[in-house]
């Protein structure tokens, strides 16, 4: 029986854990686990979380600890919070990225 208890134990604490809950949780300071489309886990440093008003949707900088295809290192990667749908897609709209790291940059200067 402990074997078993253990074995439910360990799953639990190797549980996912929900990236949109853990990036909209101000007081969360543990990186972030997304799969790519082949369920590989990729791991990101949360930067901010930046509301644009145009859209009146939320925007995650993230920079990926485990190496991206096509990101380098210690460049960011801009995602797009889907609320409604509960669910994160990179943002590739340049108008946006652009808008949203001007918004960041003041953000950092103030």
């Amino acid at each position: 029986m402990k074997d078993l208890r253990d074995e439910i134990n360990s799953k639990k604490k190797f549980k996912a854990k929900d990236p949109i809950k853990q990036i909209l949780d101000e007081k969360n300071n543990e990186n972030v686990i997304l799969y790519d489309a082949d369920q590989n886990p990729i791991e990101f440093e949360q930067v901010a979380v930046i509301p644009l008003e145009r859209t009146g949707k939320l925007y995650a900088i993230l920079i990926p600890v485990t190496p991206m295809k096509d990101v380098e290192e210690g460049e960011g990667v801009l995602f797009v919070i889907d609320e409604d749908a509960w669910d994160l897609d990179i943002e590739r709209d340049p108008n946006v990225i652009d808008e949203v790291l001007e918004i960041y940059k003041k953000l950092i200067e103030d």
